[in-house]
């Protein structure tokens, strides 16, 4: 018969599978609240009924949590992933879906979600949060704007208004932006017109309260001067603004810019063919002939794919020292930032690396980066504790702990096991040890875990089984401690330790169907009628035969106990007390 909680299991499945997840997510939590003790699996259940809803936030919860009731089940990553996936944290959820795939490399969930999250932080990258300009971005990002528009007489006097200095800024950042700012305030319309080259006349006074506050219009209020006005006619024409020389000047700066741009596609042209002498070559022309960041940034690439990473980092340097002065976009200089940090790495240099990847970050933030900078993160790291080895020093700490183990100062035993597995990390025997030590110290989760390591180093290490089993034993934990033992017997192939697991095992099995506090012995037989293990041997059909040659002649169950599973499920029966040895 099935447990309460097995069947509220199967009515969750039931309700998932008709896309009743609110029904389904009922069910999960009732089957979790029913449980005699944590399962990963329903907590998985539930955080896929809940991303199935789009309720990202409760589904991260239940996959943080089955994962840490089961560290190495593979299907919690994938469902972390999914969540952080479905909140837009591209970076986290590939983090998730690289530690399901180091459980089970050839997972096809964790390697179908992966590539997806991969392609999402490739369009991200290259839609690169960017908002099209409508051809304004040029305009308002050319590197004389103050000087023109301080050399008109129809715009200077704006430039006294820090409010609308700031405006032109915002626009320097976001030239879409200019098409709104237009609609509220006419002045941008000006200063268009004045970087474009052309005249517009603006009406008297205006109704815009911004307009007739802060930009008087010249001579708006005083009469137009008298043609027979010699004086006047001359102090006009003093006043006029040299419009021939500024289109002229904004013709040739055209004609470099479109020859910088010529130079730059045929840069890219040699780059892609892997012509990098040539491709630098034209990208040097490019900047000589306009001072854009970007063909600096284009340079500093094609030095690192020809391998002169110290080239590559001293461009970088420059085209973010003179992005400062031309005030070119930061997500421009971010990628300047970001290449030195790409170079550092190439050059072994972590330090440097992370230190780069961080500032570039900090102009920026783009996945593309911070993907890189988690993996020299990680990559440092990993350096960090192959440079701590040292199997000698290892030695000593472990005699160390022992010493202190000995002596019954379990924290400190604890505090030199921890030195000897940073000294020694493939070493069995260190998270063993501390293992013991945590055991005297009541801490039997942590007790389990690192008998867990030490089973994950040397799957051999028949003393880690013992120590976990022992420690599920104190936690009442008594079916994994029988599971953990089973183990332990299986990798046991010399019967070393065949006496030591089959005491604990016995006593596993009793403790296992013992009157529980408070409890009658009917309600007792009754638990134990309902154990869905004990259910599952008395409905096997081999066991039943089994059984019944028992009945008829108990010497024969004698000849069933050669075979190790039966033996293991006759003993169980015997400890429930279904089946009576006398």
């Amino acid at each position: 018969m099935a447990s309460e909680a097995d069947q509220y299991k199967a009515q969750g499945n039931d309700f998932f599978a008709k896309k009743q997840y609110d029904d389904a997510i009922a069910a999960f939590t009732k089957a979790i609240e029913a449980s005699s003790a944590p399962n990963h699996i329903l907590y998985s259940n539930r955080s896929g009924s809940y991303a199935s809803k789009k309720d990202f936030e409760n589904a991260l919860k239940d996959a943080e949590e089955c994962i840490k009731i089961s560290p190495t089940w593979v299907k919690g990553y994938t469902r972390k992933a999914a969540a952080l996936h479905g909140q837009g944290d591209l970076v986290g959820a590939r983090d998730a879906y690289e530690e399901a795939l180091k459980l089970d490399p050839n997972n096809a969930q964790a390697k179908s979600g992966l590539k997806s999250v991969d392609e999402a932080i490739a369009n991200e990258a290259a839609q690169d949060g960017t908002t099209p300009d409508m051809g304004l971005g040029g305009m308002f990002n050319d590197r004389n704007i103050w000087a023109k528009l301080a050399a008109s007489p129809k715009t200077s006097a704006y430039l006294a208004d820090p409010g609308f200095i700031e405006k032109l800024k915002r626009i320097q950042q976001n030239p879409a932006a200019a098409t709104q700012e237009m609609m509220s305030d006419p002045r941008i319309m000006q200063v268009m017109a004045v970087l474009l080259g052309i005249d517009i006349t603006m009406p008297n006074g205006g109704t815009n309260a911004e307009e007739a506050k802060d930009t008087p219009m010249p001579d708006a209020s005083k009469p137009a001067p008298s043609s027979s006005s010699p004086s006047s006619s001359s102090s006009s024409k003093a006043k006029e603004p040299p419009v021939k020389d500024e289109l002229k000047e904004e013709d040739e700066d055209t004609k470099k810019k479109a020859k910088a741009e010529e130079e730059k596609a045929k840069g890219n042209k040699e780059y892609k063919t892997r012509n990098f002498d040539a491709a630098i070559e034209h990208y040097e022309k490019a900047w000589d002939l306009w001072q854009d960041v970007t063909y600096l940034n284009n340079l500093a690439a094609a030095e690192f794919e020809k391998g002169d990473l110290e080239g590559c980092i001293k461009t970088c340097e420059r085209a973010i020292e003179e992005g400062r002065s031309l005030r070119t976009d930061y997500k421009v200089i971010a990628k300047s930032f970001g290449r030195i940090g790409t170079a550092y790495h190439k050059l072994g240099d972590l330090d440097r690396s992370i230190e780069y990847y961080n500032r570039s970050l900090t102009e920026h933030r783009t996945p593309d980066v911070l993907m890189k900078l988690r993996a020299v993160e990680k990559e440092k790291m990993q350096k960090d504790v192959e440079a701590y080895i040292d199997p000698e020093k290892a030695e000593k700490a472990r005699e160390e702990g022992n010493a202190l183990f000995k002596a019954a100062d379990w924290p400190g035993a604890v505090k030199a096991y921890t030195e000897m597995i940073k000294r020694a990390p493939g070493d069995a025997r260190g998270y063993s040890n501390r293992a013991a030590a945590y055991v005297k110290l009541l801490s039997f989760p942590e007790a389990v875990k690192d008998c867990d390591m030490a089973i994950a180093k040397d799957p051999n290490f028949i003393r880690a089984y013992i120590r976990k089993a022992n420690a599920y034993f104190t936690m009442r934990e008594y079916t994994k401690c029988i599971e953990t033992l089973n183990d332990a017997s299986e990798k046991d192939t010399k019967h070393e330790n065949y006496s030591e697991i089959e005491t604990l095992r016995s006593k596993a099995l009793s403790a296992r169907f013992q009157a529980q506090e408070g409890e009658t012995e009917e309600q007792t037989m009754e638990r134990i009628s309902k154990d869905p293990e004990v259910v599952a041997i008395l409905q096997d059909p081999v066991m039943q035969s089994i059984l019944g040659q028992a009945r008829e002649n108990p010497a024969a169950l004698n000849d069933h106990m050669k075979n190790p599973e039966v033996r293991k499920k006759i003993q169980l029966l015997v400890a429930a007390g279904i089946i009576r040895t006398r």
